[in-house]
């Protein structure tokens, strides 16, 4: 399977019987990847951020298939106000809090490791070798194979690998930001907290180091593309993106897909890694069959070039 699923709704917008349900779907499907983290969701009343790591241990435990999963979490941002739904409190990157973090998250999935482990947010007065020689001490005890950053630009990850370089520590593979098929104005300031935009800038750094790979969350814009009462954001709404989404449905017409299904075939096409979080079995199998999906020379050209 070509996307990673993400979990933030599981055991709370979704029930603890169809969250079971939609991750049995996925593995049948052939699916690996999941992405959670420490805090899902703490912004929701009455959550403390727990639950979707605890709804996928519930899941591995009661299915016994931890080998077939990969198993991506992270750590930095869960608050440490009880009943703060913002990131002002946010426990942060320091060794002594991702120490605090992946113990907790392990004890949630029910594990021995993950499989990799992001640090969640950018965290500037941290220094990055407090973080890197945290994450480098998880990977020589076992508990993760891969560390990956979360929220953080490109020139900031490429200081943090020559710092991991320098060490012989456990460098950063993975990087994880919002990205999507269309594109917000230039300065366009976003609704939700601590996200981050992947721009050109990452995509040519990650095209141009094959040790890299770029996963991608709202990539569907939380339904905007299909779903008429969720409009577009209005960092995305202007001309440019009016012309892009006449060439997706012209695209998607020829291909008799879903316009969804085409944006996440746009997203192999260049390698990355989408994150697709459903909250019902029939969005999940239209994500299961984008893989079917294969955009060819031109109609990438198309999609990339709407004027």
């Amino acid at each position: 399977m070509t996307f990673a699923l993400g979990t933030i709704p599981l055991g709370t917008t979704v029930s603890p019987e169809d969250s079971f349900a939609i991750l049995d779907r996925f593995a049948e499907a052939g699916g690996t990847m999941l992405d959670t983290a420490n805090n899902y969701p703490f912004w929701n009343e009455g959550c403390t951020g727990d639950e979707s790591e605890a709804t996928i241990g519930a899941w591995l435990a009661a299915r016994g298939n931890r080998d077939g999963v990969y198993l991506s979490t992270k750590g930095g941002a869960r608050p440490t106000v009880p009943g703060d739904r913002t990131l002002a409190s946010a426990e942060g990157v320091t060794g002594k809090a991702l120490r605090a973090a992946i113990e907790g998250s392990l004890k949630r999935l029910g594990v021995d490791h993950v499989d990799l482990y992001w640090t969640h947010i950018e965290d500037r007065e941290t220094p990055l070798e407090d973080t890197l020689e945290a994450l480098d001490e998880f990977h020589r005890t076992g508990k993760i194979l891969k560390a990956g950053s979360s929220n953080m630009p490109a020139w900031r990850v490429e200081q943090a690998r020559g710092v991991s370089r320098a060490h012989g520590w456990l460098p950063y593979t993975h990087l994880q930001l919002r990205f999507t098929y269309l594109q917000p104005r230039p300065g366009a300031l976003l609704r939700e907290m601590g996200h981050k935009l992947a721009t050109a800038e990452t995509l040519g750094y990650v095209r141009h180091a094959p040790d890299l790979t770029l996963w991608a969350y709202n990539t569907l814009m939380f339904g905007s593309y299909t779903n008429p009462d969720k409009p577009i954001d209005p960092a995305y709404d202007h001309q440019g993106s009016t012309e892009r989404l006449k060439v997706l449905r012209g695209v998607a017409a020829e291909l008799g897909a879903t316009v969804n299904q085409v944006v996440l075939a746009w997203h192999r096409r260049q390698g990355i890694v989408p994150i697709v979080g459903v909250t019902r079995m029939e969005q999940l199998e239209e994500a299961i069959g984008a893989a079917q999906i294969d955009l060819d020379d031109e109609l990438f050209a198309r999609l990339e070039d709407p004027a």
